[in-house]
């Protein structure tokens, strides 16, 4: 019989349907027993736990590996049966539960989003990712797509983005804008002097650039100033009113300057004249973020947060007559990151954002795309060596890195690594060798990237003699 008794015990176990009596005792299990054997009556003790007791034979298998988990603290309703309380799973501690934070449906959408997004974006028609872009800004109040930190809820925390905050000069000066500042840094002498300091508590600086002499420094405002100032002399030469929105974009051509603002909208000033508002470009439906004059002033490229990216030709007059020469719809993320090559004026590279992460290179001339890349990050800049056929990038997700590139092949020369966030912006040094490159960690780095060609540097030297040469003479 004990034979029976044995195989017995083992099916109700293993059918998780019996009571387990030698397993240890719940919270409100061990009170009862307490309060009972303070009056010296053990037997009521087995009776309130409402539990059958099982046989008192010898077992070889120990019924006590198996854990009846505690009551969760707090709660006073009516105990349930170890049957039960097995299903909830065991506490990591006797007497508690881990706390799992509550997650509204809506944003758990969102949060599955940002995890699988960077692995199906191809297989994702258009069409389906302007519908998550829409049902992000209703849920969240900013895309996903742009998104950089992981938040269950409310608004991101880090200012705009899509912004062009630093720009080095001719004669070595560093423009930074900061909140509602622009600060100049020499690179020769260390000093840094306030240029710029905005009245509204509300407006920012928005972009910066250079004129390419280095004596003038535009300044793009929140509130859709296009201001112009004058290093030297320390002085604001014009304030040129023409956007009603945020102008995150600026880039000179000689006299002309051109401002690219949230509406999408390129506007052409001439400095010269008191009507300066003498074009209108409109080629993009969301906002102008990337904006270059190519170097011998024939093509004006524009990036936008619609995935578009423009040539435009050097035409001024009335509306009618801009239209873009070549509209390039291949990436498919924001084009902030647009850059000319030096050395071959017609050649054009862009980067894609979070959504692409693609470099491409195009020709102006033929509209044709000469090569591209697949970064696998966010390309948030691009500017072209003068010393080197080569170019360095700017990234977010995941590494925050620069990489460079050899030119025309787009192979991969070097990674930089510092930024704890995404890179914003990059610069180059008027001699070429340096890039300053500010991130969305609110630090700004300056890398050595390339040396100066000994071959071109001796020649300028000799160059330099032959002047002061001729000078004294």
């Amino acid at each position: 019989m004990s034979q029976f008794v044995f195989e017995s015990d083992i099916n109700n176990l293993l059918k998780l349907d019996a009571p387990i009596t030698n397993g240890p005792l719940a919270r409100w299990q061990r009170k009862a027993k307490e309060n009972n054997s303070a009056s010296g009556s053990m037997s009521t003790s087995a009776n309130t736990s409402g539990l059958s007791p099982m046989k008192t034979t010898n077992r070889s298998l120990n019924a006590s590996k198996v854990v009846t988990p505690s009551k969760t603290p707090g709660k006073t309703k009516t105990p349930k049966s170890s049957k039960c309380s097995r299903v909830q799973g065991t506490p990591s501690k006797a007497g508690g539960d881990r706390y799992i934070p509550v997650r509204n449906a809506a944003q758990m959408e969102v949060a599955h989003f940002l995890i699988s997004k960077e692995n199906d974006q191809e297989n994702e028609s258009p069409t389906k990712k302007e519908q998550q872009k829409t049902w992000s800004l209703n849920l969240n109040g900013y895309d996903v797509n742009q998104a950089k930190v992981l938040r269950m809820s409310g608004k991101p925390l880090c200012a705009p983005e899509d912004l062009n905050l630093i720009d080095w000069s001719a004669l070595n000066y560093l423009a930074v804008g900061l909140g509602n500042n622009v600060y100049l840094w020499h690179a020769e002498s260390g000093n840094i002097l306030l240029l710029v300091q905005l009245e509204g508590q509300e407006d920012y600086i928005a972009s910066v650039s250079w004129i390419k002499e280095g004596n003038y420094l535009a300044v793009g405002t929140r509130n859709g100033e296009v201001q112009v100032w004058d290093v030297e002399r320390q002085k604001r030469l014009r304030n040129m009113v023409s956007h009603t929105v945020r102008v995150g974009a600026l880039s000179w051509s000689s006299y002309i300057l051109s401002s690219g603002s949230r509406t999408g909208q390129i506007h052409h000033h001439d400095v010269r004249v008191a009507q300066h508002h003498v074009a209108t470009l409109t080629g993009h439906t969301q906002e102008v973020c990337g904006l270059k004059w190519s170097p011998d002033g024939r093509h004006l490229a524009s990036g936008g947060n619609d995935n578009i990216l423009n040539i435009w030709p050097s035409v001024l007059g009335n509306d009618a007559e801009c239209s873009p020469l070549h509209t390039f719809t291949q990436h498919q993320g924001a084009v902030k990151a647009v850059a000319w090559c030096p050395w071959q004026s017609s050649i054009l590279a862009s980067g894609g954002g979070t959504s692409d992460r693609f470099i491409r290179l195009w020709n102006a001339n033929t509209g044709s795309c000469l090569n591209s890349v697949d970064t696998r990050s966010q390309v948030c800049s691009i500017v072209w060596s003068t010393e080197y056929r080569e170019m360095v990038s700017g990234h977010g997700f995941s590494q925050n890195q620069l990489v460079i590139w050899k030119y025309p092949n787009l192979t991969k020369v070097a990674e930089l690594k510092g930024h704890q966030a995404r890179v914003l912006d990059l610069a180059l040094s008027p001699d070429g060798t340096t890039v300053c490159s500010v991130g969305a960690d609110e630090t700004i780095r300056i890398w050595k990237c390339f040396a100066v060609d000994p071959a071109k540097k001796k020649k300028v030297v000799a160059n330099q003699s032959s002047v002061l040469h001729h000078g004294i003479r």
